[in-house]
């Protein structure tokens, strides 16, 4: 779907969006309200200097200020704002934050999602729904090469990636067992919410100021005039960035919604063309390449470290052959558009403004 066509499926359209005031919420935030969308979003308060709060998207929206591990208050929040769409990107999003605290990582990333879920069920204002998981759901061998598919098995390494698949396994209950005509629970029902999961690659863009991620983390090194310390830099991962799956994710909730509505229901993965995933030294090359500014980096290898999977690529032919999807950036314009964004940001310039630009220019890329 082009953007227009997208715009005027989103306009004062009522959508309940968890984790708005993260990274990859805010950026929704921002495009829904680009849309005319009316949101309401449910999510913890955001961090000093978040990119929800540097946009100024709370005056657009409905913002509550809430925990997804707290039940009765996302249900309550939810029948209230009686949604018609509803995005689940509340989450504990970080590897090494999991191995920290694996007992709050699993209640946030499982709970969470059975809570959305049940307060689902409860809603009959709802038609359609996405789960955002992530990349790393599937059981990684490390195997060089090799691209994963949505059929593979879900069995993540570490706490944060296990918990993510755990929440795959949590939708996929839910919609056989309570949002299937085949079901008891579904059978006599007039209409059953769509409900798909997506698993996106590692996103890159501007506004994300999370620890112990390579985009940030070369960011506060580079204005400190420092070399930019990588912990991995033989890693391949899957980069992209973050307005790609955003509007894979609009696309995928709006088919949903349609009278054809489940045939779009599933999981998909959502990443860049396989000779895009690369190392995380060659995406701190690149980094490097667009700061300029005598940016440089070194590899700072950590031993004993946590672990993380070395190798991770994404096949993304079913999206496409679903969606007649097809990646809109490379990596390095993915890269190059994202250090744009940070170089505004620190010469203090209208960071909406520039990031409705971004938006647009973006979704300009269809048309052509």
């Amino acid at each position: 779907m082009h953007f227009q066509e997208l715009k005027a499926f989103y306009q004062g359209k009522k959508v309940f969006l968890t984790g708005h005031t993260g990274f990859k919420g805010a950026w929704l935030s921002l495009i829904l309200q680009m849309m005319g969308a009316e949101c309401t979003g449910y999510a913890l308060k955001e961090e000093p200097g978040a990119l929800f709060s540097l946009l100024n998207l709370e005056k657009g929206m409905h913002s509550i200020e809430g925990d997804v591990r707290d039940y009765d208050h996302l249900r309550k929040a939810m029948q209230e704002a009686e949604p018609e769409l509803v995005f689940h990107l509340a989450a504990q999003p970080l590897v090494r934050e999991s191995y920290l605290f694996p007992r709050e990582t699993y209640e946030t990333n499982v709970m969470g999602t059975v809570n959305l879920l049940e307060a689902v069920r409860h809603c009959p204002s709802v038609r359609s729904v996405l789960n955002v998981t992530t990349d790393k759901v599937y059981e990684n061998p490390d195997q060089e090469g090799h691209a994963f598919m949505e059929e593979e098995k879900l069995d993540g390494h570490d706490p944060y990636s296990n918990s993510k698949s755990c929440s795959e396994l949590v939708t996929h209950s839910y919609q056989k067992s309570f949002f299937s005509e085949d079901s008891a629970y579904g059978k006599g029902k007039s209409f059953l919410p769509r409900i798909s999961t997506a698993r996106a690659g590692n996103v890159i863009g501007g506004g994300d100021f999370a620890k112990d991620r390579i985009i940030p983390d070369c960011v506060r090194k580079s204005i400190k005039g420092e070399p930019i310390g990588i912990r991995n830099p033989y890693s391949v991962r899957p980069y992209e960035h973050v307005l790609e799956p955003l509007f894979v994710y609009l696309e995928i909730v709006a088919r949903q919604a349609g009278e054809e509505g489940k045939q779009f229901a599933g999981y998909y993965n959502v990443g860049p063309e396989l000779s895009d995933a690369i190392t995380t030294g060659a995406l701190a090359e690149l980094f490097v390449e667009f700061w300029g500014e005598n940016a440089s980096w070194e590899n700072q290898a950590e031993p004993n470290a946590p672990h993380e999977a070395g190798f991770l690529q994404l096949s993304t032919e079913k999206l496409k052959k679903v969606f007649g999807w097809q990646p809109r950036y490379t990596v390095k314009e993915a890269v190059e558009k994202t250090v744009d964004w940070y170089k505004a940001w620190h010469k203090g310039e209208n960071l909406r403004k520039f990031s409705e630009a971004q938006v647009l220019a973006f979704a300009s890329e269809d048309q052509e």
